[in-house]
């Protein structure tokens, strides 16, 4: 069986080094797919459990010279991350109180104004003090920043040398250059003005002052994973035998019952048994107004209950939880590499072998021009130090992470990297009518009377003769009739309107003709109908003479997409002897209306370039007149779900790349056959499943807003790439000394160590970015 887990990974530095990973991993059979995220330091794998075990996964990364363990992907973030950062500041803080003072020891005298150093010291008077002085201010600094040298030594012996390779050879030439001259500058003193420990350490301690910030930098990409972390509380107040309790919220299982006070935050989805409040449910779905929530609502975990007590029945728990659901998408898209980073992937696989053999043949190109071994060393340990694979490494998953949190801070899941790019480039997108262009639930939205007949009148007849069915028109007109009361109504406790007619009204009997109608017999004010309520067939069956006037409205009307519904009644004896004909009292015009949301949806998707298509299993009329309101470019109605697959098909033959957005079960198959599918959330399970990018608001605006994001984030990926090979590109060359023959000009090993921290932060500040924009 093919299993997917995640496991964090120690020890990495730069992209070489999660390159390592994925390579030693990939080659194990019945691996499937290998991908590192250098931001996040997670390794997510799939692999078929039959032929590889987590145990094999740890000794191979292990053995490559990384730590590796399961990854704990509900854990919280730990709470004291300041104190975690206490010993690297101090060691951050003495590097740089040491290196200051060797610059003063070794450099001050060459200051405009210098400052003279104790005679002790004296470069000239005291050699050698002069030289164990520096040395003995750089060994701290040596010290501080070990894990360079272990960890890039080590990564040597296992033959995936890495970012800490480069600067461990550089520091360490530095350093054993200027050892050797120590021992020697008591037999010739000239050798002092070759020392340079000052390269050693300033490089070290620029590149840890780097490190530190990019660390701090790409800790801000995870804010948004981190919030959502902290949403579910740890306690729960359990209601058991009018007991109130408080326990761990991991010990909640299906079916508990708990008591959320005001102001406190939900422990876990329910559904509401008693009481009624707002709930908050912004950090979830990005949605800034709250929601009211009364018995029979659902309500999810980690949403924050505003201003009522409610009791809540637990319906989903732990990792079942939307809100870790949301996380694990989260974390799933950041893990899982956006094509883009392939480019990147394979430079960084030899990126750092390739700077070695650029740093050996400069130096050899030099020694042979006559230079002497001071400036050989000066450019190998120029080379090694400003090449930065970090900086190619960081490019894409810190402007994935960035934008997979800015997209759910706005109601938008996206799944996997490849969604975030590919959604970018979407040139069509095709739209399922009902619940994601429509609400998905029928309304009233026209009554119409016969002469001398209330409209209200219409509507309240048709109510009681419906009041016995469950079918969606049936509901769509009781509720329509409800919301039509007036305050005068409540007194009636009728069914009416307070009409006299149909005050007090009940209904004896009722049949329901299948494809055809109602008739129900029905009790008002003393007197007995027969009310029929159904389609025009119904009406001519029973005999029900229908105006040509009413017949031209309602044709009028179904071209609209109404389905219509004609009203009579017939008045009738206690035995159910007709007192005369049936009479049409008028009909009632029922559609499925356009979400305020989807007008404004559609005119931002052109505005993107992008042609919108509807697709649709319902009527032809119904479809053209949805299509119409919306401002579609084409529709399709009265297609069945796998015809909708084909749809996609065919605008992608036609050269389109396709996004589908819907929320049905049968709109499932179009979802996966798209380029992008975007699952409307409250939709079913399946679609949301099948969809890369899920919209948690339910609103068809955050398609087009996931087009922005996505090519916001792609934007931004490009210029980190360009950014990391620019600098690359032109830094290594003036390392090896290239202008060197024309200008003079020759970096020093602390240039280029600066140069190397700065380009790292630049990408993730530049990634950082991306919280800036407004979607």
């Amino acid at each position: 069986m093919i299993k997917e887990e995640f496991y964090t990974i120690g020890g990495m530095s730069c992209a070489a080094c999660s390159s390592a990973v994925e390579r030693v991993t990939r080659k194990l059979d019945g691996v499937v797919r290998s991908d590192v995220n250098l931001t996040t330091g997670k390794l997510l794998i799939r692999y078929d459990d039959e032929k590889v075990t987590p145990e094999l996964i740890i000794g191979k990364v292990t053995k490559a010279g990384f730590s590796c363990e399961p990854a704990n992907r509900q854990k919280k973030p730990a709470e004291k991350k300041r104190t975690a950062d206490t010993p690297q500041i101090v060691r951050l803080t003495g590097s740089w109180i040491f290196t200051g003072l060797l610059l003063y020891v070794s450099m001050g005298s060459m200051l405009p104004h210098p400052v003279p150093l104790p005679a002790l010291f004296d470069m000239h008077a005291n050699p050698v003090n002069f030289a164990v002085l520096q040395l003995l201010l750089t060994i701290p600094v040596l010290v501080w920043g070990k894990h360079f040298f272990v960890n890039g030594f080590s990564a040597l012996l296992h033959r995936n040398p890495n970012m800490n390779s480069l600067v461990a050879l550089g520091s360490a030439c530095s350093f054993a250059y200027s050892l050797v001259l120590t021992f020697l500058i008591s037999a010739n003193p000239a050798h002092v003005h070759h020392l340079y420990y000052e390269s050693a350490a300033v490089v070290l301690t620029f590149i840890m002052t780097g490190k530190y910030l990019e660390s701090r930098s790409t800790a801000k990409t995870k804010d948004a994973i981190t919030a959502l972390m902290k949403l579910a509380p740890d306690t729960a107040l359990l209601v058991r035998n009018d007991t109130v309790t408080e326990v761990a919220t991991d010990s909640l299982k299906p079916g508990d019952v708990i008591l959320v006070k005001p102001g406190s935050r939900i422990p876990a989805d329910g559904t509401v048994s008693e009481g009624s409040s707002s709930v908050d449910e912004s950090m979830l779905t990005g949605e800034s107004l709250p929601v009211d929530k009364a018995k029979g609502g659902t309500v999810t975990g980690g949403s924050m209950n505003l201003n009522g007590m409610l009791h809540v029945t637990v319906t989903k728990t732990g990792a079942d939880s939307t809100l870790s659901q949301i996380i694990r998408c989260m974390e799933d898209a950041q893990g899982k590499k956006a094509p883009i980073a392939k480019i990147a992937d394979r430079i960084s696989g030899v990126f750092v072998p390739t700077v070695m053999g650029i740093a050996c043949a400069a130096g050899i190109a030099w020694f042979a021009a006559g230079m002497d071994a001071a400036f050989v060393l000066r450019i190998v340990t120029s080379v090694l130090v400003i090449a930065c694979p970090c900086a190619l490494g960081l490019a894409t998953p810190a402007a994935i992470m960035v934008g997979t949190g800015l997209g759910a801070a706005n109601g938008i899941l996206i799944r996997n990297g490849e969604a975030l790019e590919t959604t970018g480039k979407i040139t069509a997108a095709v739209l399922d009518k009902t619940g994601t262009v429509t609400e998905g639930k029928p309304k009233v939205t026209a009554v119409l009377s016969e002469k001398g007949v209330n409209e209200r009148h219409v509507l309240a007849y048709a109510a009681l003769a419906e009041s016995g069915s469950e079918h969606p028109l049936a509901r769509a007109i009781i509720a329509a009739e409800k919301a039509a009361r007036s305050p005068d109504d409540a007194a009636t406790n009728g069914t009416g309107t307070g009409d006299a007619a149909t005050a007090g009204g009940k209904v004896i009997s009722f049949k329901n003709i299948p494809g055809k109608g109602i008739v129900a017999r029905a009790e008002l004010k003393g007197s007995q109908y027969f009310i029929y309520a159904g389609n025009r067939r119904f009406m001519d069956e029973e005999s029900i003479g229908v105006p040509a006037e009413t017949e031209t409205k309602a044709e009028s009307l179904t071209k609209q997409g109404h389905t219509i519904t004609y009203v009579a009644s017939e008045r009738i004896d206690s035995g159910g002897k007709s007192y005369g004909q049936a009479a049409l009292q008028g009909l009632i015009g029922i559609s499925d209306t356009v979400r305020e949301t989807s007008i404004e949806a559609v005119r931002m998707l052109k505005n993107a370039g992008i042609s919108v298509h509807l697709l649709t299993g319902d009527n032809k009329n119904a479809a053209e007149h949805i299509a119409k309101q919306i401002g579609a470019d084409t529709v399709k109605a009265e297609v069945l779900p796998q015809e909708k697959a084909e749809a996609v098909k065919n605008l992608q033959r036609a050269g389109e790349r396709v996004m589908m957005v819907g929320d049905g079960i049968n709109d499932a198959p179009a979802l996966v056959q798209a380029d992008c599918g975007i699952a409307v959330g409250g939709g079913s399970d399946i679609a949301v499943d099948a969809g890369s990018i899920v919209l948690m608001k339910g609103d068809l605006r955050d398609a087009a807003k996931a087009v922005k994001l996505s090519r916001l984030t792609l934007r931004t990926i490009k210029q980190n790439l360009f950014w990391a090979f620019l600098y690359n590109v032109v830094g290594i060359p003036i390392a090896a000394g290239a202008l060197y023959p024309f200008t003079g000009t020759l970096l020093t090993p602390m240039i280029a160590g600066f140069a190397m921290s700065v380009s790292s932060v630049c990408v993730v500040t530049n990634a950082l970015r991306l919280k800036t924009k407004k979607l």
